[in-house]
């Protein structure tokens, strides 16, 4: 469990009465999209009434609104249901992870349309200022991608897209870039049996440039 100095509050309210209970946010919000379990998101099990008077529920009030008194199971309700509560500058500290997080993915993923090129970071950015989007916090940066581009491509040239390529390493530098490539992008398919090692594989639009130059320089451009 995570330090309850850093917990944030989730609250249900059922039948005029208000249950809370303390979790780590980043977990609370996985646990909602099923991605990690109620023991990762809570900071104490415990069901309160009032978490900053620690006032805690009693097992009948629980009872009688949950039909269980098992304290996860309530966590599990009130986290799936409720609502989770932020401090003014714990939501802009998250919108501003969430922006440069967005930022990075358009960066490696997006190119101009026109061109075919990456756009620059500082574009990007530029672009998501003079669009005025809104950054919400309690979504993942993937779940807003998409609509976040629409808005830009009203701004600059832009799409997503995803490049196939075929490579031939030679043998004596296949172990080193294995690695690397699959750092990059998704193995599509492999061969060894001539030696060299020869693959395809998808990379996405943005990093490219980056890609060719890393593995130029692994290869010393064979």
């Amino acid at each position: 469990m995570i330090n309850i100095n850093k917990a944030v509050i989730a609250r249900l309210k059922k039948g005029g009465e208000t249950f809370e209970v303390l979790v780590d946010l980043e977990m609370a919000l996985d646990f909602r999209r099923d991605k990690v379990g109620i023991d990762e998101a809570l900071a104490a099990e415990y069901i309160y009434k009032d978490s900053k008077k620690g006032m805690k529920a009693s097992e009948i009030e629980m009872k009688k609104f949950f039909m269980t008194n098992d304290v996860k199971e309530v966590a599990k309700r009130i986290i799936k249901e409720g609502e989770i509560h932020l401090t003014a500058e714990h939501k802009n500290k998250l919108r501003e992870e969430k922006r440069k997080k967005i930022i990075e993915l358009i960066h490696r993923n997006a190119v101009d349309s026109k061109t075919g090129l990456p756009h620059p970071l500082i574009r990007i950015e530029n672009a998501m200022d003079e669009a005025r989007v809104k950054i919400d916090e309690l979504k993942s940066a993937e779940e807003q991608i998409e609509t976040i581009l629409e808005k830009l491509s009203e701004i600059i040239p832009i799409k997503f897209e995803v490049k196939k390529i075929i490579l031939k390493i030679p043998a004596k530098y296949s172990g080193n870039c294995y690695n690397t490539i699959k750092q990059f992008g998704k193995i599509l398919n492999e061969d060894w049996s001539t030696g060299d090692l020869n693959l395809k594989v998808e990379i996405p639009g943005g990093m490219i440039e980056e890609f060719y130059d890393k593995l130029n320089g692994l290869t010393h451009g064979n």
